[in-house]
This record gives C-alpha cells, sequence and structure tokens, in this order.
C-alpha cells in the first residue's frame, strides 16, 4: 500500500515573524483607508506563497494552498452565490474560531468559479500535487439563516441547491485537472439524520468529477456511530478524525475497509506533538486492515487552530511518522 503525507484543508495566515505578518496589516490599513484591495490581494498571494512552501518543506506527497484567503470555511464560497448575503460572526463548531453567518434571500444560483483561480494559482507555486477543499452543502445549509419562504419548511430543497452550486465548484475543479476534491462534512457527525441527504448530494458530486477522486472528510466529533454509513458512501475517500474515540482504530480495523481512508491520527487542534511510537503502532494496525492501494496521514482537521510555528512542527512530526511506516 502506498502511504502519502497530506494537510487536511487549512493552514495558519500569521506568524510571529514579521513576513507573517503582511496579511493582516493589510487588511487592518485597508479598513482605516490607506491600503486597496489589490494591496491585501498582493499580500493574500504572498501568504499563500509561503503557506505552500512550509507545506512542501515538511515533506508532503499533497499540499493545499492553505485557505489563506477564505474568511472562514463557511462564507468564502456561501458568500459568492447568488440571493446570499452575509451576517454577522458565530462561533464555528466548538473551536475558538468564527464564521460570517450566510443568509439565504432567494434561491440559491451559482454564478461564477470561486475555487478554481485559487487552485491554479497553487498549482503554478507547488511543487506537489495540490487538493482543492470545499465545505459541503449541508454544512453550509446547517450554518445558514434561511429567509426565502421556498427553503424554510424544506431544508432538504436548501441542501440541494447549496449542492448544484458545489457541484459547479467540483466540475470546475476537475477540468483545471484537480486528482483529489475534498468535501469537508462536518456537521454530519452531530446531525446523523442527514447522512441520507449526504449520499444523496455525494451521488451528484460524483457525476460531475470526472477523473478526479471524491475525498469526504468529517472532523471535530466521532465518526464511530456512523462508521459504516460513510464507508458505504459515494465518495471514493473516507477522511476520519481519530482524535475523539481511542477505540476508533480498532472499530476501523475491524470493519477492513475497501476505500482508502484519510487517517487523522494528529490532533489539529492540539499544539502537543503526538508520541510517535504510538502513532507508528496505530498506523501499522490501521494499514494492515485497509485492502486500498493507498491511504493518507494527515492531521485530524485543518491546522489554522494552532500558532503557525506548532502547525509547521506537526507536519514535519506527520511526515517523520509517516516515513517509519511507509
Amino acid at each position: 500500500m502506498k502511504l502519502m503525507a497530506t494537510n487536511t484543508g487549512s493552514y495558519p495566515r500569521i506568524g510571529s515573524r514579521p513576513e507573517f505578518q503582511v496579511l493582516r496589516q493589510a487588511i487592518a490599513q485597508r479598513d482605516k483607508g490607506t491600503k486597496t484591495d489589490a494591496d491585501v490581494k498582493a499580500a493574500e498571494d504572498a501568504m499563500t506563497r509561503a503557506a505552500i512552501e512550509e507545506q512542501t518543506g515538511s515533506g508532503l506527497d499533497m499540499v493545499t494552498d492553505g485557505q489563506i484567503r477564505w474568511y472562514d470555511p463557511i462564507s468564502h464560497v456561501a458568500g459568492k452565490l447568488e440571493n446570499i448575503t452575509i451576517n454577522g460572526l458565530m462561533r464555528y463548531f466548538d473551536t475558538n474560531s468564527y464564521f460570517r453567518q450566510p443568509v439565504v434571500k432567494g434561491p440559491i444560483r451559482w454564478k461564477q468559479p470561486v475555487l478554481r483561480p485559487d487552485y491554479e494559482k497553487a498549482v503554478a507555486l507547488s511543487s506537489r500535487p495540490v487538493k482543492p477543499v470545499l465545505t459541503g452543502a449541508i454544512t453550509l445549509a446547517r450554518h445558514s439563516i434561511v429567509e426565502h419562504p421556498g427553503y424554510e419548511s424544506d431544508f432538504g430543497s436548501l441542501v440541494r441547491d447549496y449542492n448544484m452550486a458545489i457541484a459547479q465548484e467540483v466540475k470546475e475543479l476537475a477540468a483545471a485537472g484537480a486528482a483529489v476534491i475534498q468535501i469537508d462534512e462536518p456537521v454530519v457527525l452531530k446531525n446523523a439524520g442527514d447522512l441520507p441527504l449526504l449520499n444523496e448530494t455525494l451521488k451528484v458530486l460524483s457525476q460531475v468529477k470526472g477523473k478526479a477522486r471524491l475525498a469526504l472528510y468529517v472532523y471535530f466529533g466521532d465518526p464511530g456511530p456512523v462508521l459504516s454509513a460513510l464507508l458505504d458512501s459515494p465518495a471514493d475517500i473516507i477522511g476520519l478524525d481519530f482524535t475523539y474515540n481511542t477505540k476508533l482504530i480498532d472499530q476501523v480495523a475491524a470493519v477492513r475497509p475497501k476505500k482508502p481512508l484519510g487517517l487523522g491520527l494528529l490532533d489539529g487542534r492540539n499544539t502537543k506533538l503526538e508520541n510517535a511510537d504510538q502513532v507508528a503502532k496505530s498506523l501499522e494496525r490501521l494499514l494492515k486492515g485497509i485492502s486500498a492501494e493507498e491511504c493518507y496521514l494527515n492531521p485530524s482537521s485543518g491546522l489554522e487552530y494552532l500558532p503557525r510555528d506548532r502547525a509547521l512542527q506537526k507536519l514535519k512530526h506527520l511526515v517523520a511518522i509517516k516515513n517509519r511506516v511507509a
């Protein structure tokens, strides 16, 4: 089996060194009227380049663009769809970060590519394959305020229309050459009743993904109670968070999955570096029971919740463990 080291999604936008402060400073100065949108864009480009360089320098086999241009996981795509405005801040799950809440005022419609331009820029900057990451339709819907009568009593319609927009993004990314396209649906671990809708949305995305592989990632909770449903979903790759349940390793090993897994064995929200011997032992146990040709070792979630220096150390630690086992 081929084991690949990858990032799960985000990467810290700032750091303690002056060159890692440029984006925050550019945004603050634009708000004061002394910088322009073009200055912020240039700072985003610089920090995206730095995020990719740190990921490739750590030894990852596949990187992301760090989601540097994302204000948060919800509003980045949702806020660019027709008939959606952006409201105030709310806490994102139980993290120390916030998202701007979308307000759905009419039928959701996709207008133009959001992620493809960012993906193509990242590919041009990276010596390693780049994995684009999107927040899924159910997670977007669960975090939205609904003011459109057509959705107020029909959550399924809200999800399906969100998903049509996500499908357009997947189609664009596939056309741009993405080999793996990741869909994040952390909310389904809090709402198991959404699993039938999840399968419905993934079937639609599978029809437009072309040659790309569709990766479903869940985190911020224990996937154990819905493991079978996740593994049976239409996604090609299933990313699991192992940090909430110490018995999940045995549960997954007993199931003997046939699909490639994203193994979130390192905590993306904890600055502490895991015991390498213990992680390697768990990783070996898991890999013996998976019949897929490849698997991915990654943090349990994105790394934006860590200080930048600790995020880099976490990735280097991950790569060192992968190299021990691979």
